[in-house]
């Protein structure tokens, strides 16, 4: 007799420290984690990490293709938590996802520094079917490279969504925390950075030199890091974020 297949839950624990400030790692476009491995290391030196995977990634599972479904799925799953997370980290559409979980759950109690990897308040529709399957094949190629081939129907169709979740938002909240957004080298960087600007007085920028999907490659990697570190050491920002206890 075949036994059941269970899959994994969305909140994902990656370094179990409870009494350590709390940090989450919210997924980009695609659903999964696997880029986030160098962010997961770093900061579990003084953090208890957690990992927000998509649904949509395994049989029996329905993507979701509304960022703001997703916002209130996962503010549940951060109740769960040892503690109040101070730190939210995200990715493209990851880090749109962090602001809005930032955004949420200062209402209710102190607000997370939340940190976005080249992230947009507002993403563009596309204009041809092949410009999407482009964008498309690059997060299969970033994001799931390792997928096992019996799921990948399943990831394939979690990029589609996630593509039409990232066209159709429009960041609006204000977020009152500190932010960090590390920005790629684009055309569009100014624009980027003063539509979040407008959402926060608190914003920090850093400039990324590389391209969208690039900022976890060998080169690009040590300055995302080094950015992330001067953003949790410096004194404007609570101590707990930085790990001190």
């Amino acid at each position: 007799m075949t036994a059941p297949v269970t899959t994994p839950p969305l909140l994902l624990p990656l370094s179990r420290r409870p009494r350590a400030p709390q940090a989450v790692l919210v997924h980009p476009g695609g659903g999964g984690l696997s880029p986030y491995t160098p962010l997961a290391v770093r900061l579990s030196r003084r953090h208890g990490v957690s990992g927000i995977r998509a649904g949509g990634l395994f049989a029996g599972e329905r993507p979701d293709d509304d960022v703001g479904v997703m916002a209130e799925r996962y503010l549940a799953l951060l109740a769960t938590l040892p503690r109040h997370p101070e730190l939210l980290v995200g990715w493209s559409m990851g880090g749109v996802l962090a602001w809005e979980l930032g955004a949420r759950l200062a209402t209710t109690g102190p607000a997370p520094a939340v940190v976005m990897i080249d992230s947009f308040t507002r993403r563009e529709g596309f204009r041809t079917t092949a410009q999407r399957d482009a964008v498309v094949e690059r997060i299969m190629r970033s994001v799931h490279a390792r997928v096992a081939p019996r799921d990948q129907r399943w990831a394939e169709a979690t990029a589609h969504a996630h593509v039409t979740a990232s066209g159709r938002h429009r960041v609006t909240s204000a977020h009152p925390g500190p932010a960090l957004l590390m920005a790629c080298a684009s055309p569009h960087r100014r624009t980027q950075v003063e539509n979040w600007a407008r959402l926060s007085g608190r914003l920090r920028v850093r400039e990324l030199d590389c391209g969208h999907f690039d900022v976890f490659g060998r080169k690009a990697l040590p300055a995302v890091l080094a950015h992330l570190d001067e953003f949790l050491t410096d004194k404007r920002i609570p101590e707990t974020l930085g790990g001190k206890r």
